[in-house]
């Protein structure tokens, strides 16, 4: 079975082709660098490199391109409030992504070009917009003729005479149409520029992706990303400036990831119930904010609450206790891959089917049951079928997992981290908590039950959970 993609272009899923076999092209758009990111931008980040991460894992070569708009209204409008170079606000924020996506095992892309080392290509560009009377100058600044290009809408789907008719008016009467927009700004004072056949002035945001998705991928590539919010007018205007220029399609495939609410509402800073990433990892492991993000299919919206992230790490843990216990049951029998092929063709099926993780993540679940019920029916044995199966059905959460960013830890890891960061919230005593269970085994040796239960109860109220097995009594922090 192919890859079957829902082409926002089209409005229904197609079976992927790329221009050449076995390699994939993409164009993602990345973050306007003015401020730290949400957990909005987080859910693009994750579903694209789940994507590009999947289209590796079926043999595909992936030429991932994904920018960093360093020049913008809102960069300069936020170096002037602070006094200073637009420069230094980019630098800084570029570094915050980067630290937020590591932490969210997002890898980096193949290529991450920054707007303005592309200004040659940009006025080249635009130059052959004028040239071919799709674009006209006023003064210093160079706008885009929507009138002149007759595919403007099919992305959206908006028509351009409805639009006309519900348009305020516009602020710039100088434009011949509202919704003609800026390829290129003339300077104001105070603002940066790069000299031009226009004069002074800095690219408008929508010719800056067209520059750089051609000059690393070509004028036509397979596929085209971002949020829904970027559908219109964003990518619209990038199909028209792009089309028109090089009288070419532009992206084969666009794919358009759905929005993260706050418990059931839109997240805006008007609301104060604004995310940021690094805030959301300082109260949950980053593999489950992955997971939690991939919970429902990428077009549909995901909402963020208490209860769902809880889910989502309880979620996480019961894939480590597994993995940890097959160790400890079966030491030495997950040595290598094996051939046979018990979740991993499902899990490809949904993953083929317009990459649906949630159903993905459901096979992966269904793995992890199956195999804790093996070894409860067949504890202490070691029969052969039972030790195959086991092997192959954890190298395959494993290679799932891989898919989706998770399983990056050892479980001896994942588990110590995460009692340190217990006992640094609830500023618990460890040496307190295990001065408890050596009481509590006490009291269990002298068959003091009433005792021990007592214990466990003061634990309880501790949110400590203790597990007594053969080799002891573990605790974690609820």
């Amino acid at each position: 079975m192919s890859i079957r993609i829902y082409n926002t272009l089209t409005r229904k899923k197609e079976h992927f082709e790329p221009l050449q076999a076995g390699k994939v092209s993409m164009y993602v758009c990345g973050p306007t660098v003015y401020d730290s990111c949400h957990i909005g931008h987080a859910r693009s980040a994750v579903v694209f490199d789940v994507i590009i991460r999947y289209f590796e894992a079926c043999g595909y070569d992936v030429t991932y391109v994904r920018n960093f708009t360093d020049v913008d209204d809102k960069i300069i409008q936020r170096a002037q409030k602070l006094n200073t170079d637009y420069k230094i606000i980019a630098e800084k924020y570029i570094a915050e992504f980067y630290n937020d996506m590591d932490a969210l095992y997002v890898r980096r892309a193949t290529i991450e070009p920054k707007a303005t080392d592309h200004i040659a290509h940009i006025i080249h560009i635009i130059e052959a917009l004028i040239e071919k009377n799709f674009a006209y100058r006023i003064d210093g600044d160079v706008f885009f003729s929507v009138k002149s290009f007759d595919g403007y809408g099919k992305l959206s789907g908006r028509k351009l005479e409805d639009m006309e008719a519900g348009a305020r008016v516009d602020v710039d009467t100088r434009k011949h149409n509202p919704f003609d927009f800026a390829l290129w700004k003339a300077a104001k004072p105070g603002e940066p520029f790069w000299e031009s056949p226009w004069g002074k002035g800095r690219p408008g945001w929508h010719i800056e992706c067209s520059a750089m998705s051609s000059s690393y991928l070509g004028q036509t590539f397979d596929i085209h990303g971002g949020g829904k919010d970027l559908i219109f007018p964003h990518h619209e205007n990038e199909i028209a400036q792009s089309e028109a220029a090089n009288g070419k399609p532009f992206a084969r495939y666009w794919i358009h990831n759905g929005f993260v609410n706050i418990d059931h509402e839109k997240m805006s800073k008007s609301l104060g119930n604004f995310l940021l990433i690094r805030d959301v990892l300082k109260s949950f492991h980053p593999e489950a904010v992955r997971l939690f993000l991939l919970s429902n299919h990428y077009r549909s919206p995901v909402d963020f609450t208490g209860k769902a992230m809880e889910e989502a790490d309880s979620a996480l843990d019961k894939i480590y206790a597994l993995l940890e216990r097959v160790e400890k049951e079966l030491p030495g029998a997950i040595k290598q891959a094996s051939d046979a092929d018990i979740y991993w063709q499902r899990f490809k099926q949904a993953m083929d089917d317009d990459f649906n993780s949630a159903l993905g993540i459901g096979i992966l679940f269904e793995a992890v049951r199956a195999i804790n019920r093996l070894l409860d029916e067949n504890r202490g044995t070691d029969a052969v079928d039972h030790i195959e199966f086991v092997e192959t059905a954890v190298f395959e959460i494993k290679r799932m997992g891989n898919v989706l960013g998770l399983l990056t830890e050892s479980w001896n890891d994942y588990f110590s981290k995460k009692r340190e960061r217990a006992l640094t919230e609830t500023k618990i005593d460890p040496v307190k908590i295990e001065t408890m269970i050596q009481e509590r085994q006490a009291a269990r040796k002298a068959k003091d039950w009433a005792k021990a239960d007592q214990i466990r109860d003061r634990l309880a109220e501790l949110k400590v959970t203790i597990k007594d097995g053969p080799e002891g009594t573990t605790w974690k922090v609820d």
